[in-house]
């Protein structure tokens, strides 16, 4: 009876508590989502100034958080790669790099993005 799972409210409440949890290691942790955190406050306003719409501000946003979601994923696979071992291996070279990889892309989606917006904005 001891292993019960949780349901409703109370697996709610726990889910939240992990999270929480999982922000503040990032947080301490990663220098790069500290200033990802930062472009994403800085880019809330930004965003309605440059967007046309609500829906085009919702698009410059959701790029940076789409960029700040990537980053999690990236540490949570290097963390769990260091938590494998020290050794030097091959497949936990690629997996970290994959994971670096996803995170360039991602910010590569927000340059695009936030540069087409500037673009519509400034020469429409």
């Amino acid at each position: 009876m001891a292993n019960q799972p949780l349901k409703g409210m109370p697996r709610l409440q726990a889910a939240y508590r992990n999270s929480m949890r999982g922000f503040k290691d990032i947080w301490q942790g990663e220098e790069a989502f500290r200033i990802e955190c930062v472009v994403f406050l800085l880019s809330v306003p930004c965003a309605f100034w440059i967007g046309g719409s609500v829906f085009q501000a919702a698009l410059l946003i959701g790029a940076v958080l789409v960029l700040l979601i990537v980053e999690i994923l990236n540490s949570a696979i290097e963390a769990t790669i260091d938590r494998i071992g020290p050794e030097r291996h091959e497949l936990s070279r690629m997996a970290k790099d994959l994971g670096s990889l996803a995170v360039l892309l991602a910010s590569g989606l927000v340059l695009l993005i936030w540069a087409a917006a500037l673009a519509e904005r400034v020469f429409a």
